[in-house]
């Protein structure tokens, strides 16, 4: 997606209930496919690419969003009855 700016500029955040279970669901998900809290996600992707990678920097910057759609859908979730841990 990098270098890709002018054709993502194309797409409108729908910022809906769905696009937060997505990030939710990539955020509390380890890349072996095993639950993580979303601290260390944040952290593993972080370790993984290293201090000077484009990805940290913008995981860095997308944090606040991230955690609020994380917290969102777990509230979601637990109004739902639904056990997620």
């Amino acid at each position: 997606m990098r270098g890709l700016s002018a054709e993502l500029a194309e797409w409108i955040d729908e910022e809906t209930p769905l696009r937060d279970a997505l990030w939710w669901a990539d955020m509390t998900t380890s890349p072996d496919g095993k639950p993580v809290a979303f601290d260390e996600r944040l952290k593993e992707i972080q370790e993984r690419y290293g201090p000077q990678d484009v990805v940290t920097f913008f995981i860095r910057q997308a944090e606040p969003e991230l955690r609020g759609a994380v917290e969102r859908t777990e509230t979601r979730l637990r109004a739902a009855g639904i056990s997620y841990e």
